[in-house]
Order: structure tokens, then sequence, then C-alpha cells
């Protein structure tokens, strides 16, 4: 009989494994994402600073219904390619959470800013913050969410 010896099986599952657990460490969000994500950001600052109140609670509304579309068809990066598409279980059921409890943390950051350059005296203290927020979520997005997601094993 030509059957497969144990220690052939167990390199194949290893070698199965290995493959699964580098694609779940690839999955993510795509670079344009952050960066759109980072533009509407900053724009929501400068409206904050500069538009009237109304305008600021729809844009607000917008940009949230449109990144939770944007994230719900890209979220887990299980569509990352044409040719590529991961079940749930390898992307990870948690990544959602993490990416709403980072977008949690960086509204927090964007107002402790924004609060302590209004005390300072600076002018436009929405603007400024939102830029530093844009910044590090345009330049530091995906590296943000793969570590977050190392922490929460997602």
């Amino acid at each position: 009989m030509d059957g497969i010896t144990p220690d052939q099986a167990r390199a194949a599952l290893d070698a199965a494994g290995q493959a699964r657990r580098q694609m779940a460490r690839e999955v993510g969000l795509p670079r344009g994402y952050w960066w759109g994500m980072a533009c509407g950001w900053l724009v929501l600052g400068v409206l904050g600073d500069l538009g009237p109140g109304w305008l600021v609670a729809a844009a607000t509304l917008a940009f949230g219904a449109g990144h939770a579309t944007l994230a719900s068809r890209l979220l887990g990066g299980r569509h990352r390619t044409g040719g590529v598409q991961l079940s749930a279980d390898i992307a990870g059921r948690r990544t959602p959470l993490v990416v709403i409890g980072m977008l949690v943390a960086l509204v927090g950051v964007t107002v402790v800013a924004a609060i302590a350059l209004n005390a300072d005296g600076a002018g436009h203290p929405g603007s400024w913050s939102a830029l530093l927020v844009a910044a590090v979520i345009g330049f530091g997005g995906p590296e943000l969410l793969r570590v977050l997601r190392r922490w929460v094993r997602a």
C-alpha cells in the first residue's frame, strides 16, 4: 500500500497550519481606505471649526454611514484580491471590534488634542487636532490595526 507516513502527514498539517497563520497575519484594510478615512477626518475637523452646526452634524453622519458601508465590505481583508477570499474564521471575527475600538480611541485623541489646543489659545483647534489624527491614520493605520489585532488575538 502506497500510503502517507505519519511523519509526512504531520509535515503536511504543519505546512497547512503555517499557511493559515500567514494569511491571517496579512488580513487588513487597503492603504487607500486609511488615506480616505484620514481625509474625511480632516474635513470633519475643518468643518467643526468653520462650518455651521447643522453641516457638521450632517457631515459626521454621512462620514459615519460611508465608513460603516465601506468598512463592512473591506473589514477583515476577506476581499483583499479578486483571487483570494478568506473565511471569517481565518480573517478573525474580532477584527470589526478592533476597528471600532480603534476609531473610538482616535475620536478621544482628537477631542483631547482639540481641548488642549483650545486651552493653549491656538486658532482652529479642531482642524489642528484632526490633522494630527489624520496623519496617524494615513501613515500608520495599517500598522496600528495589525498591532491591535495581535494584542487581542483577532
